[in-house]
């Protein structure tokens, strides 16, 4: 089964989140937890906790498909000490708060080099950076992001990303996010069969289908290559809908949470329609 949504806003607090998502018919959502754009935030309250699980339960949601995403700011590669541990302290405050909240997933960008230290070397710092706050923490997992590869973003290949999973002692609590925009951007042509289909066995084979835990939805405004990180709606980029077709009618893609972070917030019930009559379709097929 396919569980599909939206990134929903916060504001408010986090008990407003999964309202949004049911009034768009989303079965899965995503949030931030606190300011994306701030260091610090104000703790959560017992009210904002137990209200967002309240209303998780009562809408019908479940934590599975629930995947927060982790404040812009935060560089778990960075090459400066200071700002290395700035950003793993801001992690472990974003994994506490989805700990508080009983959400099980953290989406996050693997971090930067800056042109100040390796790229083997960046790599080396994110794995140690989850490691750590993986040692702090219980029951979330850290979901690394692909990126499009834009400026010094490190995770823009599936073997940049295997290398930092293959540095991550607990095993069971690390995975993948595949955001379509970034890898087409990357590189990956899944906007054919035959590039969808090879992009994901190379998937696969580089990293392992076990670690796909989650998927952004986006259409890319940028070539593929491009190396640029712009989200389109589905169908109005270079990517094009087909592509979106060949997610929704592929069970590999069953049971994880399917996050819309497309630019229209406007279209996102549309949006989240049309992908479900996708996989209607291949279900009227059979």
């Amino acid at each position: 089964m396919k569980y599909v949504g939206a990134h929903v806003s916060a504001a408010g607090g986090v008990e407003n989140a999964p309202v949004r998502a049911k009034d768009i018919g989303a079965k899965a959502f995503a949030l931030f937890t606190k300011n994306q754009r701030r260091w610090k935030s104000k703790p959560l309250s017992e009210e904002n906790i137990e209200g967002f699980k309240e209303q998780v339960n009562e809408l019908g949601f479940s934590m599975d498909y629930i995947m927060p995403h982790d404040s812009y700011l935060i560089n778990l590669g960075h090459p400066e000490k200071a700002q290395l541990e700035k950003s793993r302290n801001a992690f472990l405050d974003e994994m506490q708060r989805c700990e508080q909240l009983g959400i099980k997933l953290l989406n996050f960008h693997p971090g930067s080099h800056l042109d100040k230290i390796s790229p083997t070397e960046c790599l080396r710092k994110n794995a140690e950076s989850i490691n750590w706050a993986l040692d702090e923490t219980e029951g979330v997992t850290a979901v690394f992001e692909n990126t499009a590869g834009q400026g010094t973003n490190m995770g823009f290949t599936f073997e940049q990303l295997a290398e930092m999973i293959d540095q991550v002692e607990d095993k069971e609590r690390v995975g993948v996010c595949i955001d379509t925009c970034h890898a087409y951007a990357a590189g990956y042509d899944i906007s054919t069969k035959e590039g969808f289909d090879k992009t994901f066995q190379e998937f696969n084979e580089t990293i392992g289908a076990q670690y796909l835990k989650a998927m952004h939805l986006n259409d890319s405004k940028r070539e593929l290559g491009s190396r640029v990180d712009r989200h389109e709606s589905l169908g109005d980029g270079e990517i094009g809908i087909d592509a979106f077709k060949f997610i929704m009618q592929d069970e590999q893609f069953d049971d994880i949470p399917m996050i819309l972070e497309t630019p229209n917030t406007e279209r996102w019930a549309e949006e989240i329609e049309m992908l479900y009559s996708f996989a209607s379709e291949n279900v009227d097929a059979e």
